[in-house]
């Protein structure tokens, strides 16, 4: 944690262990230091990153905060929430973290490799991914070091991810919220907090929504509920397969499991991937949201 903290001042690249996913880390307010993060994923420039702050405290610092702000963060933080507010004319964070939008995604994990990083640093820290972009996210330090390679230069290893799937993002819709990103913290959740409306972006105005994302190499096919020639079945329930998401029906192990079976789906003999239906209600929408993502060609 000393070398990766150094690292971090020194304006490095960092990858860590989140609740949701390992995340590529570096000072959110150093130019040339986001520049690395965009460099290694190959990361489009129109993409935004999450800042990642220890509380609430430093987001306010960064990001304009209201009422209905404040409470979802009472209900939710530390953990996987990310909120898009605007952001603060002297928030001291480099443009190429906000792709130029006058709004910042902004979250306070409850992991603690990543508290101790933010606490070590003494920094906020930019964190996408920390994968090739548009590949399969990593829950596991091996994912990284299989994806990034010699672009990775410290990978904090402390095991698999808890949730398993990136950060609910929500942001502003005129007085009310929207989903644009679903996640662990499930609409059903949100609600009970704030007023939701369906969102209808017209541009890219936080990470995740890129009609491509998270994908393996190898085609998918979604709600198979038995394997082609040459497939890989990811089955899911009653549906068996090489591999499964969940042998019980259980959603969050699902969730919790989604990217790792990716993994070993891609890594198999097989030419194809396939993968059982899940029930979209839950964090079943967050699940079929990955999913639709990683088979769009």
């Amino acid at each position: 944690m000393a070398r990766a903290a150094e690292a971090i001042r020194a304006g490095g690249i960092v990858a860590v262990p989140t609740e949701t996913v390992y995340g590529l880390a570096a000072d959110a307010g150093s130019a040339d230091a986001v520049a690395r993060i965009y460099a290694a994923k190959g990361r489009p420039g129109f993409n935004p990153l999450i800042v990642h702050v220890p509380d609430l405290g430093e987001a306010e610092r960064i990001a304009r905060f209201d009422a209905a702000a404040r409470a979802l963060a009472a209900a939710f933080w530390p953990g996987p929430l990310t909120l898009v507010l605007p952001l603060r004319p002297d928030a001291g964070i480099a443009p190429a973290v906000t792709a130029g939008l006058a709004t910042v995604a902004i979250r306070v994990p409850r992991h603690r490799a990543m508290q101790a990083l933010l606490a070590r640093s003494g920094r906020p820290l930019a964190a996408p991914s920390a994968n090739r972009s548009n590949g399969i996210s990593p829950t596991r330090a091996e994912h990284v070091a299989a994806s990034l390679g010699n672009a990775a230069p410290l990978i904090l290893d402390d095991g698999a991810c808890e949730a398993g799937l990136e950060s609910t993002i929500v942001g502003r819709v005129a007085d009310s919220w929207a989903v644009l990103r679903p996640g662990p913290v499930t609409a059903a959740a949100l609600a009970e907090h704030v007023t939701l409306v369906e969102a209808t972006p017209e541009r890219i105005t936080a990470p995740g929504q890129l009609a491509q994302h998270y994908a393996p190499a190898k085609p998918l096919r979604l709600d198979a509920t038995t394997s082609g020639e040459s497939e890989w079945l990811i089955g899911y329930g009653r549906i068996t397969g090489d591999d499964t998401l969940s042998a019980a029906g259980d959603p969050w192990e699902a969730a919790s499991r989604l990217f790792a079976c990716l993994h070993r789906a891609d890594a198999s003999d097989a030419a194809a991937i396939a993968v059982a239906p899940v029930p979209g209600y839950g964090v079943g929408e967050a699940i079929n949201d990955r999913l639709r993502r990683a088979a769009h060609r």
